[in-house]
């Protein structure tokens, strides 16, 4: 299990990279082809590769700098299947004071041929803040 948890978290940093570089061909890489999720972007669900790299296109296109963070990863594993949990943060830069943008992410990993892939994403803004309490 520590295997797989380091081998997934070794991929979500790749997409982190891949992200703050603007490097969408990387990014790629991370995804199945037939993928599925929902981005914090647009209400349509997406269904392919170019789907998504319009999402990240739109990202980029808002700013010419633009940064990723992800934190407090949590990860179930089942068999061929993985669930990968965590909190992310956008910050666009463009001279221009903004706050960044956050929000929660999972990512569905799949293991086929021995080769980890991402088969749905679904990310989502937060709309408040809270301590959990308990």
């Amino acid at each position: 299990m520590e295997d797989v948890r380091a081998e997934i978290l070794q991929m979500e940093q790749t997409l982190v990279d891949a992200f703050n570089e603007r490097d969408i061909d990387q990014i790629l890489t991370v995804f199945a082809p037939d993928l599925t999720g929902f981005s914090s972007t647009q209400h349509m669900r997406l269904a392919s590769l170019d789907e998504l790299r319009k999402t990240f296109e739109y990202y980029f296109s808002q700013a010419p700098k633009v940064d990723y963070i992800i934190s407090d990863p949590q990860m179930k594993h089942f068999g061929d299947t993985a669930v990968l949990t965590f909190y992310w943060a956008v910050r666009m830069r463009n001279g221009k004071k903004r706050k960044p943008i956050e929000g929660r992410g999972t990512h569905v990993f799949f293991r086929k041929d021995g080769k980890w892939r991402i088969v749905h994403e679904h990310f989502s803004r937060a709309h408040k803040s809270y301590e959990r309490k308990g």
